[in-house]
């Protein structure tokens, strides 16, 4: 699995791997407990975590670069259990892990689903892979052929 093959479905919680897509939805794998389903596109909208950007003073950064700012608080990140925290202990913690977030412009529940996500997506084994490189490398790959 990869990154780039990572899903949020709107209300549906937690992250999926995108299986393969039809006309009118979309097939996903839940990756809590490795179920796959048939995601309606009537009823949800499918988001790919490489599209989803975070809101900043300046520029909005890509969620990948939000959880690598992540990786040098991981051990802040493992001790909070977000369902049972409150919303300032959660704020103080999200500007700890990224300071240049819009105050104004994320939300508590933004900042808990990222917290979220990193979990799962460190539990995988995905922030290690270099994204630019897999595009290079796959683009070499059709060149070679």
């Amino acid at each position: 699995m990869k990154y780039n093959e990572l899903v949020a479905i709107s209300g549906l919680s937690g992250l999926y791997q995108l299986m393969s897509t039809k006309s009118d939805g979309a097939i996903v794998k839940n990756l809590d407990d490795n179920t796959t389903k048939f995601v309606a596109a009537r009823s949800h909208n499918v988001t790919p975590l490489d599209s989803i950007e975070v809101f900043t003073m300046t520029d909005n950064i890509r969620l990948y670069e939000v959880f690598q700012s992540f990786k040098v608080h991981e051990g802040e990140v493992e001790s909070m259990d977000v369902s049972k925290a409150d919303n300032k202990t959660i704020t103080k913690l999200f500007a700890t892990l990224f300071p240049e977030y819009d105050k104004d412009r994320v939300y508590v529940s933004d900042m808990k689903k990222m917290i979220k996500w990193y979990g799962i997506v460190k539990k995988l084994d995905l922030l290690n892979e270099p994204q630019e490189e897999n595009s290079t490398e796959a683009a070499d790959e059709v060149e070679v052929n």
